[in-house]
């Protein structure tokens, strides 16, 4: 009788298997754009699914590759990478320990992206979701990492945990169905990998004897590229072997009746390591959930699998190459031309070897007609039409356009037209803009999870902004309020910084960002140059944070009931208005109704600062 782990992993392996065949089109179909994309392009799907190379029908046929699909990539890729979302954590109410809350999630978020480079994440998982239609990111806990908080009896370290986050190739993944929309809608996930022997020993503590796995690799293709007379290379995506390795195998299992947490799986080679709930609480609300975040170019109704630009491309690519190598084979024609020979007049072997070389002695025979080229015909106006019309059709198809070429833009053209027509050239882009920012959106979210889950104890953490301030700070689980605040993406395809630093000095010409009396206040000033990315070259930036935490810190030991000193240093102005600011919200009102004195506290405090700015001013 089978013992229960060995019936688990052979139900794994045979549903992996099941839907590792019901994938396998759509993976062909990647590896189509992947070539397509290196310069490989003379492959296509065959009989039964398989990938095939087309050779060269004649010696002298132009197989030559103009790649206009990887150029489009670039730019897209470069226009996309401009997506940085901006965090701003809003507080669920206007309550002082709401507002701390969410400046203290949005330290956590700036720390974690600088600490991970999850800009260079986005942008990797970018490149996979513009070739093959869909990529993923995992955000998991990974307990081996942190900072170090102890040892154990056998010398071991125990440390704090980091979040972690992946990006996962599409390759990897293989949901319960190809028909669902997105992955709330999957009751299950499978993410396969391969692992050598050594890793699975490292991280899952068991002896697997590794294997021959297949994986892609890319190559060189010689044959059937090239023209009359040459031969070109290009890079092809094949399929290798990779030894010593063990294929692992991750089920996720969406919380139902029978699972009320979840139920994961973990499979290494023919071992099973492991088989228990759903590990992250990652989902709203405190629930379990998956831990991947999809990410598409563009959607497709009714399938899993967003579609790549490059599948739109692909016939456009074939068709320009076939004008232009046939446009050179004419020109072949012309150039190198086609001799009309009579049977027997000359040695015919040698004509073909050498042709009409200049200078050559030309034997025939006696009164036979002597060899003469045909007569040919000017290249036809059809090709560069053509040519023309299938450039025109890249541009639409792909969403990208040269839009400050000469062909587009007008010498006498405004500054406004011209904007006009990059906000155009953009706009096609947004959808898979939108993509972007929501994962964004979610991988925020899951890190404050995941902290909100395991940062029990106080964890030390820094952030550096864009002006090269370096800010240091303590927090906890406790601090973090996830489901009670908002993460908001704040960022367009195309705000750069002239553009903000041009909205900026629009609303200081407009007075909106003045007070009352038309002056900048102190803390307006060092927003202004925060914004503007002069924070380290003028330091008053840094002096008023500094005034603001001191002012919060007084908030707190005045709550306590102590009675602080007004300092000689102190920034009145913006004393005042933190202690005001703290006296209006709930935390004030809640300790007002146990002490009735803090308000006596709070305003005599607040009155020494107003006489002292008296004085000053």
């Amino acid at each position: 009788m089978k013992s229960k782990a060995k019936t688990i992993v052979e139900e794994v392996i045979e549903d992996f298997k099941q839907r590792q065949q019901a994938k396998k089109p759509f993976e062909t179909s990647w590896q189509v754009n992947m070539n397509f994309l290196m310069g490989n392009q003379y492959c296509n799907i065959g009989y039964g699914g398989l990938l095939e190379e087309a050779d060269k029908q004649y010696f002298w046929q132009e197989r030559e590759i103009f790649n206009h699909v990887a150029p489009i990539f670039d730019i897209r890729t470069a226009k996309l990478s401009k997506t940085k979302p901006k965090f701003s954590v809003l507080p669920a109410t206007g309550d002082e320990r709401d507002k701390q809350t969410a400046k203290v999630s949005k330290k956590i978020i700036d720390s974690v992206y600088y600490k991970l480079g999850i800009d260079d994440k986005i942008n990797q998982a970018i490149k996979w979701s513009e070739v093959c239609g869909t990529s993923f990111y995992k955000v998991c806990w990974d307990s081996q990492k942190g900072q170090l908080i102890a040892e154990d009896e056998d010398g071991g370290e125990i440390r704090s945990g980091e979040v972690e986050v992946t990006v996962v190739s599409p390759f990897e993944i293989f949901p319960d169905s190809a028909t669902r929309e997105s992955l709330e809608d999957c009751e299950s996930i499978i993410h396969a990998r391969a692992y050598s022997a050594g890793e699975v020993k490292s991280i899952y503590g068991i002896d697997v004897e590794g294997q021959n796995i297949n994986c892609y690799s890319l190559d060189n293709v010689v044959s059937g590229i090239g023209g009359l007379g040459y031969n070109a290379t290009a890079t092809k995506l094949i399929e290798s072997t990779k030894h010593d390795s063990v294929l692992v195998l991750e089920k996720y299992i969406r919380p139902n009746s029978e699972y009320p947490n979840g139920r994961l799986i973990i499979v290494a080679g023919d071992n099973l390591v492991y088989d228990g709930e759903l590990p992250y609480k990652c989902g709203s609300d405190g629930k379990r959930d998956f831990p991947f975040i999809r990410q598409v170019s563009l959607s497709e109704p009714g399938s899993f699998w967003g579609s790549s630009v490059i599948e739109r491309l692909i016939p456009v690519q074939r068709a320009y190459n076939a004008v232009k190598n046939r446009k050179h084979e004419f020109i072949n024609r012309l150039t190198l031309g086609v001799l009309s020979v009579e049977d027997g007049s000359v040695d015919l072997e040698n004509l073909e070897e050498d042709g009409l070389c200049p200078g050559k002695v030309l034997v025939y025979r006696q009164g036979a007609s002597e060899p003469k080229y045909l007569s040919g015909e000017a290249i036809p106006s059809g090709f560069a039409d053509e040519e023309e019309k299938l450039l025109n059709e890249f541009n639409k198809i792909s969403g990208v356009s040269e839009t400050l070429g000469t062909d587009y833009v007008n010498a006498n053209m405004s500054g406004t037209a011209l904007e006009l027509m990059i906000g155009q050239d953009e706009t096609r882009l947004n959808t898979t803009s939108e993509s972007i920012k929501t994962a964004s959106l979610n991988i925020a979210k899951r890190i404050l999870r995941l902290y909100k889950q395991y940062a029990l104890f106080p964890r030390l953490a820094r952030i550096i902004g864009e002006n090269g301030q370096i800010d240091m700070f303590y927090f906890s689980s406790n601090d973090i309020s996830s489901d009670d605040v908002v993460v908001d993406v704040q960022s367009d395809l195309g705000d750069s910084l002239i553009q903000r630093r041009e909205m900026i000095f629009n609303l200081l010409n407009a007075g909106v960002l003045s007070d009352e009396e038309g002056k900048l206040t102190t803390s307006m000033k060092s927003k202004i140059l925060e914004m503007l990315g002069l924070g380290t070259w003028e330091n008053s930036q840094d002096i008023s944070d500094l005034h603001i935490k001191r002012a919060g810190n007084e908030n707190l030991k005045m709550l306590d009931g102590v009675n602080v000193k007004v300092s000689e240093i102190d920034n009145h102005e913006l004393h005042i208005n933190e202690h005001i600011s703290f006296m209006l919200g709930m935390d004030f009102e809640n300790a007002k109704v146990k002490n009735p004195k803090l308000e006596t506290i709070f305003l005599e405090h607040i009155k020494t600062h107003k006489n002292e700015y008296k004085k000053e001013n």
